[in-house]
């Protein structure tokens, strides 16, 4: 038996162990049933259960949780809006964000499909080292939609090494 500030009270049976924690307005809680004999620590359990509980909130808070941002687009889009509406979906992958892509089509839009599948593919290549294509552009009633991820950082730690390697062959050339 343990006591509630950690101290080893000894070996009791079982009914004088809850007779003792009862006693001093503690509960017994069987901290390890495997162990020969059996261990238990007196506390109070459910200030014990509030404590686990603000920990595991805790730690939820300190989550980064990845977001879908969605940016939409029409097929007749200026080139400069164009370019601002990707620096924000570089922006969103960045933080660690995914990025759903809309391509919307209106009315007579609908037969110039193909339009909209070139502007999606101008925004793939143009955030080809942040993104990753997660779901491949698709017809979904009147919009087309994509889903970039952000780039693994496997991929970032390959383009360190390999920038590593070219330092190492340039040095000895120089000297």
């Amino acid at each position: 038996m343990i006591g509630p500030e950690g101290e080893q009270l000894g070996i009791f049976p079982t009914h004088v162990a809850i007779k003792k924690a009862e006693e001093q307005g503690f509960d017994l809680v069987e901290v390890s049933p495997t162990a020969k004999p059996p261990v238990c620590k007196m506390m109070d359990f459910g200030k014990y259960m509030y404590e686990q509980s603000k920990k595991v909130h805790a730690m939820k808070q300190h989550q980064k949780s990845g977001q879908i941002k969605e940016v939409k687009f029409r097929p007749h889009i200026n080139e400069h809006d164009l370019e601002t509406k990707i620096n924000y979906v570089q922006r969103f992958l960045e933080d660690g964000n995914k990025a759903k892509i809309s391509m919307m089509f209106r009315g007579r839009e609908m037969i110039h499909t193909e339009v909209g599948k070139e502007l999606l593919q101008k925004i793939i290549v143009a955030t080809e080292g942040v993104a990753v294509l997660e779901v491949p552009p698709r017809m979904e009633g009147s919009n087309m939609t994509m889903t970039l991820a952000p780039a693994t950082t496997q991929g970032k730690t390959g383009k360190t090494a390999g920038t590593g390697e070219k330092t190492d062959e340039s040095g000895p050339g120089k000297s």
